[in-house]
């Protein structure tokens, strides 16, 4: 039986990936770039403050990492705090794992300013036990630190647990923590479901998708 799960949230349970998307387009615009191919890929395991450092390294920009991190912040805020929906059946699931009195906690690379609205206009805050930030521990979401430092707060083995992420890079990162992985796709990402498949212990196109799958991991 499963004893908790965990969930990214952007991309995974929050209609949220085409923000970064814009705030990409338009920060990089600003200064005469498009978004690279491979940019999206590059990011996506490090901190915030990481990305910062990247991108500023990567295009020779002039602005300080605290710069940038509050620019990206301040072009994301209104969309979180008023737009941000939820992927069909996020709330089905949590509702799922409150009947069950499964906790369910949050491994996140976003930032509680953002987030915490969100989650509580769009009726969801309560259903978490607990949440951790990339930035509370010393490695992005590559390697499996976030997600133990979300299990010890659920106060979970990771072999027990079921971790949510939709990219591969953080599925690999959880699975070497020894985490049950789930792949959960999200096409504006662009990656292949094949992918995710093969870095993933299960694979889900919809989170709806999650409820068959829940019951049967409980049941083992």
């Amino acid at each position: 039986m499963i004893k908790a799960v965990i969930f990214d949230l952007d991309g995974t349970l929050l209609e949220s990936t085409g923000v970064w998307r814009q705030v990409d387009v338009e920060f990089l615009g600003k200064y005469g770039y498009e978004v690279p191919a491979d940019y999206v890929d590059a990011i996506a395991p490090m901190t915030f403050r990481e990305a910062a450092v990247y991108t500023i390294e990567r295009f020779a920009l002039p602005d300080s990492p605290e710069a940038v991190m509050k620019e990206w912040n301040e072009r994301a805020f209104e969309h979180y705090a008023t737009q941000v929906s939820l992927r069909e059946g996020t709330k089905e699931v949590l509702d799922w794992l409150a009947e069950h009195e499964i906790p369910a906690g949050v491994a996140t690379s976003n930032i509680s300013r953002l987030f915490e609205p969100c989650l509580r206009r769009n009726g969801i805050y309560e259903y978490f036990h607990s949440f951790t930030e990339v930035s509370e521990v010393d490695r992005g979401k590559g390697f499996p630190d976030i997600y133990i430092k979300e299990a010890q707060k659920l106060d979970c083995a990771p072999a027990e647990c079921v971790v949510f992420e939709d990219q591969p890079v953080a599925l690999k990162g959880a699975a070497l923590g020894g985490f049950i992985t789930v792949g959960v796709w999200e096409k504006i990402w662009g990656c292949e479901p094949d992918i995710l498949k093969s870095n993933s212990d299960y694979f889900i196109r919809e989170i709806y998708d999650a409820l068959p799958l829940l019951e049967q991991l409980n049941k083992i």
